[in-house]
């Protein structure tokens, strides 16, 4: 049957934010992040696949060939398939348990990589600022590698949400309280800060507490963590001490 005009308008569009939002969809890409969404309670739109035994009993599936999908993928080295999935109503919030929050974080592979870290460690909701990359991104999607079915995402005002929760909040800073000398809650709110600003002063003066990881290297010249690395570090602290 092979790609229709329309059908490549629409995916190329889904590339941006604006596109997403107006048409409610996104892109998934690859066997195993397809196959994610597929077994979730995301729903499929229309599944573009080159290998005719893969996904063969789907209804909205097309197949199409090796240059199709190079013309309609994000990724370097395509992966047999492209599925177009609807975005899900918005979570409920909750204000409870072990919550992660983003201030501002811009780099989609950041996301993914904290959304995977979250599905890992038990974090069943993930709170991020308007200004935090989309989690529908296509990187986001690739790099969170099905994760996203899993936990709970919401975009929010960050310093409202702040102000209005009871659990204890904690940032992560570079003079913060050494965290594997903290004694560290079983439910709090971490936040983590921009990739290059870090956390923004206003959110700064809303928290509770501020941690860092300590640098163990004679030299002491790294200047900081990359966000997703902090992330996971202090997540195995936190859950550790649970």
């Amino acid at each position: 049957m092979g790609l229709s005009k329309n059908q490549l308008k629409l995916i190329t569009s889904l590339q941006q934010k604006k596109y997403r939002t107006l048409n409610n969809l996104f892109i998934a890409e690859g066997t195993k992040v397809v196959n994610e969404f597929l077994n979730s309670n995301f729903e499929l739109d229309h599944l573009f696949c080159v290998d005719s035994l893969l996904f063969k009993n789907i209804e909205n599936r097309t197949q199409i060939s090796e240059l199709e999908l190079k013309k309609i993928s994000s990724l370097k080295t395509p992966n047999n398939v492209l599925a177009i999935f609807k975005i899900p109503e918005k979570s409920t919030l909750v204000n409870d348990g072990f919550i992660v929050a983003l201030d501002g974080i811009n780099d989609p592979g950041n996301l993914g990589t904290i959304i995977r870290l979250c599905d890992w460690f038990g974090v069943d909701q993930l709170i991020c600022s308007s200004n935090t990359v989309d989690c529908y991104n296509s990187k986001v999607v690739q790099a969170s590698m099905g994760s996203l079915t899993r936990v709970s995402i919401i975009y929010t005002n960050l310093e409202t949400y702040l102000e209005n929760s009871s659990l204890p909040k904690y940032a992560s800073l570079m003079e913060g309280e050494n965290v594997y000398k903290s004694e560290l809650p079983k439910n709090a709110v971490l936040v983590m800060g921009n990739e290059a600003n870090g956390i923004s002063k206003t959110i700064l003066n809303l928290l509770s507490k501020t941690i860092s990881i300590p640098r163990f290297g004679e030299v002491q010249e790294t200047e900081s963590l990359n966000v997703a690395t902090a992330t996971a570090i202090l997540l195995s602290e936190f859950k550790r001490k649970v």
